[in-house]
């Protein structure tokens, strides 16, 4: 049942919204506030799907009740009512975030449309809200080890900034899941995160492949086409396996990191782009610069905050939540009741030796979901997980 939270001084004029909104849809639950403190203290202790405020009010007006409720609760659509010589304030709310305003008298249909409206809004913005947490789970950090806590807290301190972050660390660690929660507590998570694996792609074709090509760039250039860079402009670029860019592409990287414009390849034309730059590699780029294959220049420029995900050998102590957190996705994914580890099967998978990290760790546990009893027990790890 939507709820609907009336702010007028005037009781006359709350009287016939009341009575507007409640004949029109009796699923309505309406309340009413006689001022703005009474209206945010309201707010602050309920939630309401729709706020109908007054502009003209003693004690608190309008303007500062809508500034206090958006930061409170910012997905709550404003709706302001203005007398005739209010127009120019209200208009200026809706700068300010509130969702529409209606002048009083007001107009049954105009009143009407606006709150229907409002209410279909604030259901989308609840179910993108959902959505996009069922999004993150699949880049969940699982653990709760000191290394995993110190990286959590250092997202929680870099995400919110646009500053560049190099992630290293072994394959199979979660890099990728660092580079996904940057993006998503990130003032850009409304805008796209572009992935693109380099160490995938062939060189001759990265060029292309990061910043786009003009057609008859090369032999199979039938057409214009826009690379990865512009592909994630206002939103976040990452670059995995950095470190096996050619020495070229990243000759082009740092331009773009310097001037945040980009080329197309076979064109002269200036593009800019508005890019937050996440990198990863699994290589020592300090050893690669030595040895010629990295740029000293660009490393400094990706490496402003640097992320150093650890070995599964080195986080032992989260095994158990990830044997408990795999056990249940894959049962999912599989349509399978969920089986149960002994204690004897946790302790033994704690003491190998996971060369291959997160990623062997899973596969192992998918194994065993399989092929071990009901069950999975000691004997079931020494004979499935063939290390």
């Amino acid at each position: 049942m939507p709820k609907i939270l009336i702010i007028e001084d005037e009781a006359a004029i709350r009287r016939v919204l009341v009575k507007i909104l409640s004949e029109e849809n009796d699923t309505y639950q309406v309340e009413e506030a006689e001022d703005g403190l009474v209206g945010i203290e309201k707010i602050k202790k309920d939630d309401y799907d729709l706020v109908l405020c007054d502009i003209k009010m003693p004690k608190m007006d309008g303007v500062e009740v809508l500034e206090a409720a958006k930061k409170i609760k910012p997905e709550v659509p404003m709706v302001m009512i203005s007398g005739h010589g209010d127009l120019d304030t209200a208009v200026n709310t809706m700068r300010l975030g509130a969702f529409d305003y209606i002048s009083k008298p007001p107009d049954l249909n105009r009143l009407l449309n606006t709150v229907r409206i409002a209410l279909d809004r604030k259901e989308l913005v609840v179910e993108n809200k959902m959505l996009k947490k069922k999004v993150s789970k699949n880049y969940e950090m699982i653990g709760n080890s000191k290394a995993i806590e110190r990286i959590k807290d250092m997202i929680d301190k870099v995400a919110p900034t646009d500053a560049r972050v190099l992630i290293t660390g072994p394959n199979g660690t979660g890099k990728e899941l660092v580079a996904h929660w940057l993006h998503q507590k990130s003032e850009r998570s409304k805008g796209p995160m572009i992935e693109v694996n380099c160490a995938a792609i062939p060189s001759e074709l990265i060029e292309s492949e990061l910043f786009g090509h003009v057609k008859g760039a090369f032999t199979s250039a039938a057409k214009d086409r826009a690379g990865k860079f512009e592909a994630a402009n206002g939103g976040t670029i990452f670059l995995d396996e950095i470190g096996d860019m050619s020495l070229s592409a990243q000759a082009k990287v740092l331009r773009a990191l310097q001037e945040s414009r980009i080329q197309r390849v076979g064109s002269d034309k200036d593009i800019k782009v508005d890019v937050r730059i996440v990198a990863a590699t699994n290589k020592n780029l300090k050893k690669e610069i030595e040895d010629g294959n990295f740029r000293e220049d660009l490393y400094h420029r990706l490496a402003v905050i640097l992320v150093e995900v650890p070995a599964l050998n080195d986080r032992r102590e989260d095994i158990p939540l990830l044997i408990e957190y795999f056990t249940n996705k894959i049962s999912k994914e599989q349509g399978n009741a969920q089986k149960s580890f002994s204690d004897k099967a946790i302790k033994l998978l704690q003491n190998y030796d996971w060369t291959g990290n997160i990623r062997e760790l899973r596969n192992v546990i998918e194994r065993l979901i399989i092929l071990g009893g009901k069950d999975v027990s000691e004997s079931d790890v020494k004979a499935f997980a063939s290390k």
